[in-house]
């Protein structure tokens, strides 16, 4: 097992690739606090790992918020007395096009996705230091890449995730931790819009070379490699796992 004796946090891990990840990691062996901004849903996945023979909790969060996100590294850190594995998937969109475009649509958007990974990241990085020990995982998109249209906010978000990536990485080599982003292909519910209207469908479809839309449990092997012993080289770097999308 890849994973084995890890303790990993997974947010935004009720649905989609944090749920397909939350259960790779605990395939592997680790033991995985879920973590979403529904309890009810991070509760039914964590008794769904225990049922499997996992050692899994539940905590409800806002990652925006970091008295919560504290009180949540608190929790993990009474179970499982240590944090080993970080993943910051929690995301939400807030589609407009630029111009129509209001504040509370931009600070949702950049407040749960760039705010809310710099806060768990800060929250753990501590133990993670001390203990000279940490793999963390950050979800960026092709949208932070590429751009988009009618989502500048998400975009924005996603953008500013792969340079708090690199910096992170760079501050925290020395410490032996470890630093990457993903960008995954069109595989959760966020971009349902995308794979099922037909406005969107064939457009972004013909652009992705494999041809077919992403699966999340295809995703979350792609986490699992940059969580374990085997990517203990690797850090600071984009990994897209987009079907060819963003191929250069």
């Amino acid at each position: 097992m890849l994973l084995k004796g890890r303790t990993a946090i997974v947010t935004g891990a009720a649905q989609g690739i944090g749920a397909a990840v939350a259960k790779a990691f605990a395939d592997e062996g680790a033991r995985v606090c879920t973590v979403d901004l529904r309890p009810g849903g991070a509760e039914a996945l964590a008794s769904g790992l225990r049922a499997g023979g996992a050692d899994a909790i539940a905590v409800g969060c806002d990652v925006s918020r970091r008295d919560q996100v504290d009180a949540m590294v608190d929790a993990v850190m009474r179970r499982f007395g240590r944090i080993d594995i970080l993943v910051n998937n929690a995301g939400i969109t807030r589609p407009a096009m630029l111009h129509k475009m209001n504040q509370a649509q931009w600070d949702e958007v950049i407040a749960v996705h760039l705010t809310g990974t710099f806060n768990c990241l800060q929250a753990v990085a501590a133990g993670m230091i001390e203990r000279r020990y940490g793999r963390i995982i950050n979800v960026t998109s092709t949208a932070g890449l590429l751009g988009t249209i009618g989502q500048i906010n998400y975009s924005a978000a996603k953008a500013g995730i792969v340079g708090m990536t690199l910096s992170a990485a760079k501050e925290l080599a020395k410490h032996a931790i470890t630093v990457n982003a993903i960008a995954p292909g069109a595989a959760t519910p966020m971009t349902e819009t995308i794979r099922t209207d037909e406005r969107f469908k064939s457009k972004y479809l013909e652009r992705i070379p494999l041809g077919r839309w992403a699966e999340p449990e295809e995703i979350a092997p792609v986490f699992v490699f940059l969580a374990s012993d085997a990517a203990s080289y690797v850090t600071g770097q984009v990994l897209a796992a987009d079907g060819g999308l963003t191929m250069r």
